[in-house]
């Protein structure tokens, strides 16, 4: 991760709760990684809110580009059928 550095903020009640109850039922070892991981998400959020017309459309046309989809239910049937061998032993 680097060089940590520590700072304070103030949060609402509600959202401090629904932090500490993720960490309770184990999705994050801590607050921290809680709150590392939204901004994440926020840094992403801007990154798509700075993309303008003409990278969206390159950005839809490689993904035409790159082939036909697979519905995700055939692709871990075609997983599950191929593994079980190997997990039955």
């Amino acid at each position: 991760m680097g060089k940590v550095e520590k700072i304070s903020i103030a949060l609402p009640h509600d959202m401090v709760a629904d932090m500490k109850a993720a960490v309770d039922r184990g999705e994050y070892a801590t607050t921290s990684e809680v709150v590392r991981e939204a901004l994440r998400d926020w840094r992403l959020k801007r990154k798509v809110e700075e993309l303008d017309v003409e990278d969206l459309r390159r950005l839809v046309q490689e993904g035409i580009d790159s082939g036909p989809s697979v519905d995700a239910e055939t692709v871990f049937a075609r997983l599950r059928a191929k593994y079980a061998p190997k997990t039955s032993r």
